[in-house]
């Protein structure tokens, strides 16, 4: 009866993380933007980088700032802002109404992201942590898929790709209107909020850097192959872009698939060990995929380093959380302070890309992958 009304408890918590998906919509959003109001790519990007940029300001203050709130009132303090970031381009439609609108869901998902994850651990025990981090990137990941399906259904159906903000808005209420009234119990003892020094002293701990470090390889993974995925196929078998970009839907495909699959596996298996042969098999997929020129062959190896990465982040972010639990609230907005930081890795692969071709772009994943190879093995946890 207990483990029946826990996993009721549950549900409204995980149920964040579907909210969290909702800042996906920023990529189908950047092409209906720039269509409407004819801007440049250079103009359009903007949009991507409001968002990134609160991950990098805001991560650390949240993670000091619900040892005050609590953490699920800062869930809560993340709903207010996703749901203004919603709501602004249905009450004016201009580029500068768009840009304050991504930069509230920018605000808003960091918040979220920094104080939903540790709110997790609050209802359920320490062994089921992982497993469930990870049931909450799949529910992330069906968010992330619907964003473009929803707002070509409201452009097609509806007449206006913005009429998607209204149903995303009304979810987000639901959202924060089920937390509010389910109690979560057993808040963790957390230490007193702390300075900025010693929030960041906290890297100071080899084992906590090598996690932040981690996080900020792992988004590097994901977002190169997002970008590296399409132009690889176009130089290796002469796709054109509206073909290859099914590459990067395979990806998300994969990774979800990996992320439903990974929940059910990390809940019997050490993470560890889970980690350290995810980590080989995608390695292996990458070395493999480098040379080839065979479009299945490309795809397949793919599709194996989504399915194989999409457990990666959890596994870290739940290791560090449980690592020091007392500051749990100040470790998790370190990292997710690392998604911020996986912006640079784009940069890098241009660069290489520019001088070697698509090549020296996967090159720049391989190091990213290679050390959280490395990391897999070097890392202690509780589990072996």
């Amino acid at each position: 009866m207990a483990a029946n009304k826990s996993r009721l408890k549950a549900l409204p918590v995980l149920f964040g993380f579907f909210v969290m998906g909702f800042v996906d919509v920023v990529g189908i959003s950047t092409s209906y933007v720039k269509q409407d109001f004819g801007l440049s790519d250079t103009l359009s990007n903007l949009l991507p980088a409001m968002v990134f940029l609160w991950f990098a300001i805001f991560s650390v203050p949240t993670g000091m700032l619900m040892n005050k709130l609590g953490r699920k009132n800062t869930v809560l303090l993340s709903m207010f802002f996703t749901l203004l970031a919603l709501l602004v381009p249905l009450i004016a439609y201009n580029f500068v109404a768009i840009l304050i609108a991504f930069a509230l869901l920018g605000i808003g998902n960091t918040i979220l992201q920094v104080s939903l994850n540790p709110l997790v651990s609050n209802i359920v025990s320490k062994e089921q942590l992982t497993s469930s981090l990870t049931l909450g990137q799949f529910i992330k990941a069906i968010a992330a898929f619907m964003g473009p399906i929803l707002a070509g259904f409201a452009a097609s159906s509806l007449g206006n790709w913005k009429l998607m903000f209204p149903i995303f808005a009304a979810i987000t209420i639901m959202s924060s209107l089920w937390l509010w009234f389910t109690s979560v119990e057993r808040e963790a003892e957390v230490a007193e909020t702390t300075s900025f020094k010693a929030a960041f002293s906290l890297l100071g701990d080899k084992t906590i850097l090598f996690l932040f470090l981690g996080i900020l390889f792992v988004v590097g993974v994901d977002v190169g192959m997002n970008t590296a995925t399409p132009k690889f196929l176009m130089e290796r078998t002469g796709m054109t872009l509206e073909t290859a970009g099914l590459g990067t839907s395979l990806y998300f495909a994969a990774r979800t698939a990996g992320a439903l699959i990974g929940a059910i596996l990390l809940a019997k298996i050490s993470a560890k060990k889970f980690f350290q042969v995810s980590m080989i098999l995608a390695v292996v997929a990458l070395v493999a995929m480098i040379p080839m020129k065979n479009t299945i062959g490309i795809l397949v190896m793919v599709a194996i380093i989504g399915f194989t990465i999409a457990n990666v982040f959890s596994i870290i972010f739940s290791i560090a959380i449980q690592k020091l639990p007392s500051r749990a609230n100040e470790i998790s907005g370190l990292m997710v302070m690392g998604i911020a930081g996986g912006a640079i890795f784009p940069l890098l692969m241009g660069v290489m890309s520019d001088k070697m071709g698509q090549t020296g772009g996967l090159l720049v994943i391989f190091a990213c992958m290679i050390y959280l190879l490395v990391a897999s093995f070097v890392i202690k946890t509780e589990n072996k």
